[in-house]
This record gives structure tokens, sequence and C-alpha cells, in this order.
């Protein structure tokens, strides 16, 4: 991090990706591309019903090009999407009630499986660490974890209720098989099973009364090490939490998490994505059409690290802008997402 200390840092946009007709959702980078001479890819989602597949021209270049569509499956807005950890499955998220699942056959992508269960729209869908899990949010307040089976089945294993409201978002921790949701009832929960058991349950909840959000919660990243998770609202902060991060690999579900900081005053409407890179800079997209970067700073308070902002980025589009995401690749990119029909692809560099 003393590197960022002492840079100066300037985001520059390298290339604008075109082709959806309406606003773009969702964005999610293949984890298996963008490193060891393999190019990068970049899945979008839109409320055009649509997702589009873009490829790295070659794995130093900055430009992308368009290399599939996927359609004619959801009915609906497709909200959100997500590579499996082996980058060959893609699973999307509509407001049509359903998960698709596509996996590529040349060329082209088709959907191998449709997820039904939501009473409505489905909001958010993440694959755990291995693979293994794939767990779904909607608007009908549950969260629902499924069993990933041979010959793409996927068996529900446990519907989580306890939110109150809409589920904006799941996201499972990157290292253990604890899962996150987080609402506009205002809250973050965290889910575990009892080991052996298919028995999900709520461990935590990260409300207003123990530091957390006042408002809708949308979103959630955790840090290359999991011992740290980022959250961002409708009510203008970002907060950051820690865990002991040894007790929960060791299996204890119960691990706490704990607020360690609030940085508020850096976008004045809802803050919709937050993004945490490998190399620890976070990264928030707002409705305030800004994109503003975040590190630890080294000045560490009696109360805990400090975080400071590193860069804004005014006017990162002409609307909204619905998703921030950092590359897995070795160059710094980030893609962003906005209600103007656009995608962003966005170099980090030092001058």
């Amino acid at each position: 991090m003393t590197l960022l200390e002492e840079e100066s840092l300037k985001l520059t946009e390298v290339q604008r990706l075109e082709g959806h007709t309406d606003r773009v959702w969702g964005l999610a980078w293949n984890p298996a591309t963008g490193a060891d001479g393999v190019p990068a890819i970049l899945a979008s989602c839109s409320g055009d019903k649509t997702v589009r597949i873009w490829q790295q021209r070659s794995p130093s270049s900055t430009s992308f090009d368009c290399k599939a569509v996927l359609e004619d499956t959801h009915t609906r807005t497709i909200r959100s999407c997500a590579w499996s950890p082996s980058g060959k499955q893609l699973a999307t998220a509509s407001f049509d009630a359903t998960t698709a699942i596509w996996e590529q056959n040349g060329s082209d992508f088709e959907c191998v499986s449709t997820l039904e269960g939501h009473e409505n729209e489905v909001k958010s869908v993440s694959w755990n660490a291995s693979g293994s899990l794939l767990a779904t949010c909607s608007r009908d307040k549950c969260v629902w974890i499924w069993e990933v089976l041979p010959g793409n089945e996927f068996d529900c294993v446990s519907v989580l209720q306890g939110h109150t409201q809409d589920v904006k978002m799941v996201q499972w921790h990157p290292t253990a098989d604890v899962l996150f949701s987080c609402s506009y009832d205002n809250t973050i929960k965290v889910w575990a099973d009892d080991g052996d058991s298919d028995d999900w349950h709520c461990v935590q909840t990260l409300g207003e009364s123990n530091s957390g959000h006042s408002s809708t919660v949308w979103a959630l990243s955790f840090n290359s090490t999991g011992d740290k998770m980022v959250t961002c609202s409708d009510d203008l902060t970002i907060k950051v939490w820690d865990v002991d991060i040894i007790k929960l690999q060791s299996g204890d579900g119960n691990a706490s998490w704990r607020h360690v900081c609030t940085m508020s005053g850096y976008h004045d409407r809802t803050i919709f994505s937050v993004h945490w890179s490998r190399e620890g800079i976070i990264a928030t997209g707002a409705a305030d059409d800004a994109i503003r970067l975040f590190a630890e700073s080294q000045d560490h308070s009696v109360d805990g690290p400090l975080y400071k902002l590193l860069l804004k980025k005014e006017k990162a589009h002409d609307m909204d802008i619905n998703s921030v995401q950092w590359s897995s690749t070795e160059n710094k990119l980030l893609a962003s997402a906005s209600d103007d029909g656009t995608i962003k692809i966005w170099k980090l560099e030092s001058f």
C-alpha cells in the first residue's frame, strides 16, 4: 500500500463499450481470464434482456470486442451476472423470477439450466469459492442456496427467510462457505450452516443498532484476504467491517463482524456499487454519475484503520452508475456500467 500513498493516480477511460439498448445493470469479469496470456473476458447484463460477452483483443490490449450476445432466454431485465470460479459457466439473475446458467459451446453460449422458485424479481446471484453452491436473492425477501450437481442440475438446499424487504445482493465470502446478503431493510445478514447439515441460518445481522447503515444497503465486497468487508448504501456512506479470519475459517460461522469505520461526504446521491481490488483499492459508483477510489491510509487512528480518498472521477458516465468491477487482470482495469446504456473500461495509472 505504501506505493499508493506516494503516487499520484489517474483513472483514464480507455474504451466505451456500446451495444446494449437499455440501462446496464451488472458486470462480471471471468476469473479464468486476464492472466497467463489469456485475454480478459467481461460479461454485462441489461434492461434489454440480454447479456453481452466482451473479450480483450490481446492480453496487453485495452480494446474489447463483443464476442457474443446471450438472448431469447430471459423475458425481463437481467439484473445480475456471475461467472463460476472455473469461468466455465455464467449465471444470470432476472426480473422474470428465474436464474439461468449458461455454458460456452464453441463461440456461442447456450442456456443449460433454468432455476425457478423465487416469487418475483431475482436481484443477484453468487457462486461460492469452490463452485459447489450458488446463492440467489429476490424482491420476495428470500435468499435461496442451491447445490451444484453433475449434469447441470441445481438442487435448492435452503430457503433463507429473515430479511423484511427486497434483498438487493448476495455474496459468498472468498475463503469460507459463509453467505452475506444486503437489503432494502437497511441490514446485512450473515448466513452459515451447521457444518455437516444443510441447516443454514442467520448468525449475525449488521444493522443501524450496531453501527450499520440507516437506509438500503445496495452492495458489499471483500478484500482479497477476506478479513474485511466494505458495504455501500442509500444513506450515502461506505462502511468497512472486519472479522477474526482465523476463527471464521476454522468453520466457526459465529465469528462476529465488527464496524471499523464509516466514510461519508464522498457521494451526494445513492451509492449503488462497491468493489475491493486485489491490490486493496476500493471503488464506488453512484447515482451522482461519479466514481471514487479509496485505500487504507498509513495513518491509523486509535479506533482502527483510516481510509482515504485516492481519486474522484466526476461525470464518469452521463447517468447513474450501477456497477463498478475491478478486473482480476494483471493490468489494473476497472469496468463501470450505467443507466446511460454504456460500459466503460478504465485504467488506473500513476503519473
